[in-house]
């Protein structure tokens, strides 16, 4: 299991690198000065740091209350991401249209995109992050070892 240094080091270098790649692709992409996408790309940032708190958070007392356990199946946890990310994009859709100055169809195009595009990143950077960082061996016996 992770420590809590790790997770932050992790929460932290997914949040850096991903705008750091996401600011220059998404203006190139959508014709946006680097400012505009830089306020879109924190703010989409933050907004999404707060909702994974509040959502998991729901997400494990709905559980906890209707299945007596939080264990999910692939299915789950596919429903679980999916329900994430609409909640997400539902979120960060009026915010995007009101900034730009766009309608709602083109800021939905734009949330999708960059939806799309955090998807497949947070796929190959926890792939990489677990190979760089991995994760330490850990048990009940080393847990209650180590106390």
């Amino acid at each position: 299991m992770r420590s809590t240094r790790d997770r932050i080091r992790h929460a932290i270098l997914f949040e850096l690198i991903g705008l750091a790649l996401i600011i220059p692709l998404g203006g190139l992409l959508f014709g946006l000065p680097a400012s505009d996408m830089g306020v879109i790309g924190v703010g989409s940032a933050l907004v999404a740091t707060v909702w994974n708190y509040v959502y998991n958070l729901g997400f494990d007392r709905a559980m906890q209350r209707l299945a007596g356990h939080t264990r999910k199946s692939l299915l789950l946890r596919v429903g679980h991401a999916v329900l994430f990310e609409a909640g997400l994009l539902v979120i960060l859709l009026p915010p995007i249209a009101w900034f730009l100055g766009i309608g709602l169809i083109e800021a939905f195009v734009m949330d999708l995109a960059i939806a799309g595009f955090y998807v497949a990143y947070a796929f190959v950077f926890n792939l990489a992050y677990d190979r760089t960082f991995p994760v330490p061996s850990w048990s009940v016996a080393t847990a209650e070892a180590s106390r």
